[in-house]
């Protein structure tokens, strides 16, 4: 079972954001949505996580409705890292790792050893045990990235989305961080600019345009020279990697009219 959406259809502010987009991942992909800027990857994310409710068609998880599932189990299920988050409260980084561990508490109880146990180990995964009682305003960018998929992982989801996470990273860590979401025992949709992120790290890809599916498959096979053409309007040249299957892409500049 997983979280899926079925032909959803959803306008916002007047302007058809997500049309007849229908999506299934294997369970424990990593699948990266891809587009241009305003092609509908946000907009597909927030349905997915049940911030938003589409004018037409089915977000599903394990074939329920998501409109029909309590808001505490969504949250014990899928887990959302966003962009960037801030706080200028004085937080160490395991006080931020354990507000994962809400959806799993009793609402006027303290934390159990099962949820400290899920804290560290979500440290652990990530490599912050060392950073756990640091302050939260210390820690580098890509440090707060891996403090918030912390988060997520303490909420023990089987889900992950997450909003171009490497976005305003360097390349070190936009590196720590994809390899980080795909090695993880989860289903994770990521949103990215990066190509060659996707096509390093992602087990399939989907390409939107106006909100709308333009291809899927695996990123050797969607990526092509013609489709980033057609999509990004780039001239590039997409070269195969025999030894790993996957493709690096160089970029040539504007495409021809």
């Amino acid at each position: 079972m997983t979280l899926e959406t079925r032909d959803v259809h959803w306008t916002r502010g007047g302007t058809l954001v997500v049309d007849g987009v229908s999506l299934r991942p294997e369970s424990g992909s990593t699948v990266g949505l891809l587009g241009p800027n305003g092609s509908g990857k946000s907009s597909l994310l927030r349905l997915l996580q049940g911030a938003a409710r589409a004018d037409g068609g089915e977000v599903l998880l394990d074939d329920r409705p998501l409109s029909t599932w309590r808001r505490r189990d969504l949250a014990r299920t899928v887990a959302v890292v966003t962009q960037h988050a801030e706080t200028d409260a004085d937080i160490v980084v395991r006080d931020v790792v354990r507000l994962g561990r809400t959806p799993h508490r009793p609402v006027w109880g303290g934390a159990n050893a099962r949820d400290e146990a899920a804290v560290e180990a979500a440290l652990d995964r990530v490599g912050l045990t060392d950073k756990a009682d640091r302050l939260w305003h210390t820690l580098s960018g890509g440090e707060r990235q891996r403090a918030q998929i912390a988060r997520a992982l303490a909420q023990e989801p089987r889900e992950l989305l997450l909003d171009e996470p490497t976005n305003h990273l360097d390349i070190r860590h936009q590196l720590d961080i994809l390899a980080l979401v795909s090695a993880l025992p989860v289903t994770s949709i990521v949103a990215l600019h990066d190509l060659n992120l996707a096509a390093t790290y992602c087990d399939t890809v989907v390409v939107l345009r106006s909100g709308r599916v333009v291809a899927a498959g695996a990123p050797a096979a969607v990526l092509t020279p013609e489709l980033i053409a057609d999509v990004y309007g780039v001239s590039a040249r997409v070269i195969p990697d025999a030894g790993t299957g996957r493709s690096v892409i160089l970029f040539d500049g504007p495409a021809a009219s």
